[in-house]
């Protein structure tokens, strides 16, 4: 039997989907890679449990004593945190106040402390607070080799932290930094950002598209270039409007993939690059990163909300004898 002894133990191994559907004429084959089935719901569990696993290897953190100190938008710190709780670390998130309940309500159930700061800060002011806080007090890239018989072509991601599309580039298009001999160096990677928040673009000497500010998907686009971003292993960056995002987001919900708005942006700019005529026939993966319960307060939801708290009861038909049902007792 394969039994784990803990829930950190079951980070990892997600499976593919077929998201072919939604290219059309079937131009090429999308794959979807469900990290919205980790134990916490988000490809940040991974990052997690890499991060204590190594501070623990490194004899940094000391249970019952250490202390947990991270800026996130959310997902990051929920995987924190649920590896904090499981091993005895207290645990300190700030995050900004436009961060959704949901979030907010993972974190506090799993014992975390929550800190917000100003929404016009954004990232940035997390950032500050974690550090004053301070003061005063994956394996992603050999299972998407693995899982697609090493036939991938082309590899999709959003940048939130930057750890997922620069991990999985250097695991198979070659890393001489980490030992990672070059699998496929001709991967075609390609990062996802908010249309609204194109800085990735801009680094790389693109020109922005349309209005810049904010912007409604929230796990990408947290104000900054991330400094763990290899950008010299991207070949293109696709800009995804929010409307957009919101829009193939309850595509997927409509095929039975509930996952949240980053998911969306994903997906979108995955189908983008799968309708090319160049692309014809090849094979992509695509991160989808995260559970989309977790996201019901955010703005494209509150159709369904207004129409959930609308729902009123409906009267029962005449009264039946329960007994013919199988209980004991008839309806009184």
């Amino acid at each position: 039997m394969r039994v784990e002894a803990r829930p950190s133990d079951l980070v990892g191994g997600t499976p593919l989907i077929d998201l072919s559907s939604l290219v059309p004429n079937h131009n090429a084959t999308l794959l979807g890679k469900m990290e919205s089935l980790e134990p916490c719901s988000s490809v940040k569990d991974r990052l997690g449990k890499s991060m204590i696993d190594q501070a623990e290897k490194d004899g940094l953190l000391i249970p019952g004593k250490s202390v947990l100190v991270e800026a996130t938008s959310g997902n990051t710190g929920i995987a924190l945190a649920f590896i904090a709780r499981e091993r005895g670390y207290r645990c300190i998130l700030t995050m900004p106040e436009t961060m959704s309940v949901e979030r907010r309500m993972m974190l506090l159930a799993l014992g975390g402390e929550v800190v917000l700061t100003p929404k016009e800060t954004m990232v940035h002011g997390a950032l500050a607070k974690a550090n004053e806080i301070l003061q005063e007090s994956g394996e992603k890239g050999p299972e998407t080799w693995r899982d697609t018989d090493g036939t991938i072509d082309i590899f999709v991601a959003g940048v939130g932290t930057g750890g997922t599309v620069t991990g999985v580039s250097q695991y198979i298009k070659g890393c001489t930094e980490f030992d990672c001999p070059p699998l496929m160096p001709e991967l075609y990677t390609v990062a996802v950002e908010p249309q609204e928040q194109m800085l990735i673009t801009e680094a790389r000497g693109g020109t922005k598209i349309g209005p810049q500010g904010p912007h409604r998907i929230q796990g990408i686009g947290a104000g900054l270039v991330p400094e763990v971003l290899d950008i010299d292993l991207l070949d293109e960056v696709v800009a995804v409007h929010s409307s957009k995002a919101e829009e193939m987001t309850l595509k997927l919900w409509m095929m039975g993939l509930p996952t949240g708005v980053s998911s969306g942006a994903i997906v979108e700019a995955a189908v983008q690059v799968c309708s090319r005529p160049e692309n014809k026939d090849k094979i992509a993966v695509c991160i989808i990163p995260s559970f989309g319960e977790r996201y019901f307060t955010h703005p494209m939801f509150a159709q369904t909300k207004t129409k959930a708290e609308a729902l009123t009861k409906q009267p029962l038909p005449e009264p039946f004898d329960n007994t013919e049902f199988g209980f004991a007792t008839s309806r009184g």
